[in-house]
């Protein structure tokens, strides 16, 4: 807010020419002289002619600090929160960290439980074979093996695991791994012999079969003419000599 004083005379209602010039020339300012033109630069429109102050009486020093005090406590108390929600933050994310850990290895510990307890029966059928081996015959014991091998595929299949087809089969390099080749009257790529069955675990593969694939025969070369077994031919045997009459010694 600006304020305009003039030197105003002991009379207040009439300014004094005399008195304006005494302080215009004691402070070495120009002194406009009465009735001339107030410059509208030095004075706005409708206040009094001059030295113009700017003083700013909108709030005092004492409440330019309480507001900056206030200020002060805000962003304090701002910076506590956001500091006590990334601490909070930082907390939680390592607790989900360790307990993500801990549920993946009960995860773990449970799927290798399962499959044991699934395999331990037929680890006791094994152990029942051999103590009885001694007493039984070819027979039982092949019998006994078998049996043995019907649960071991129950149990593969009670923990998703399945047998990949291959004999007779396409070969699928997917799932197959050929050894050789052998030649056979099946369409050639086609799986003749299993020597190693694999296997899958759910939708992905174990282990892949080892196989052998069928090839074409190929057909014997054709032999040459009648040289070749004819007594005149190159190469050929010689013909037997006749045996001789009687009397052919002589004639």
């Amino acid at each position: 807010m600006r304020y305009g004083a003039a030197v105003m005379s002991q009379d207040a209602d009439t300014p004094d020419p005399h008195a304006e010039a005494s302080a215009g020339a004691a402070t070495g300012a120009d002194v406009p002289q009465a009735g001339a033109a107030a410059d509208p630069a030095a004075a706005p429109d409708g206040a009094p002619d001059g030295l113009m102050i700017e003083v700013d009486a909108s709030e005092s020093p004492a409440a330019r600090i309480a507001a900056l005090e206030a200020d002060v406590a805000r962003l304090t108390q701002e910076k506590k929160e956001l500091w006590d929600k990334v601490v909070r933050g930082a907390a939680d994310l390592e607790n989900f960290r360790k307990r993500s850990k801990r549920d993946l290895d009960d995860a773990r510990h449970d799927a290798r439980t399962r499959v044991l307890k699934e395999m331990l029966p037929v680890v006791d059928n094994l152990e029942r074979a051999v103590a009885h081996s001694a007493d039984a015959d070819a027979a039982a014991i092949l019998e006994g093996v078998r049996l043995v091998l019907r649960q071991f595929t129950h149990a593969f299949e009670r923990t998703d695991v399945t047998a990949v087809e291959a004999e007779g089969q396409p070969f699928d390099p997917n799932v197959h791994e050929a050894i050789g080749q052998e030649e056979s009257d099946a369409p050639p790529g086609t799986v003749v012999t299993v020597l190693q069955r694999g296997y899958r675990l759910g939708d992905k593969l174990l282990r892949p079969s080892l196989v052998i694939v069928a090839r074409a025969r190929t057909t014997a070369a054709p032999t040459g003419g009648g040289g070749a077994e004819g007594g005149g031919g190159d190469g050929g045997e010689a013909a037997a000599p006749a045996p001789a009459g009687p009397g052919g010694d002589e004639g």
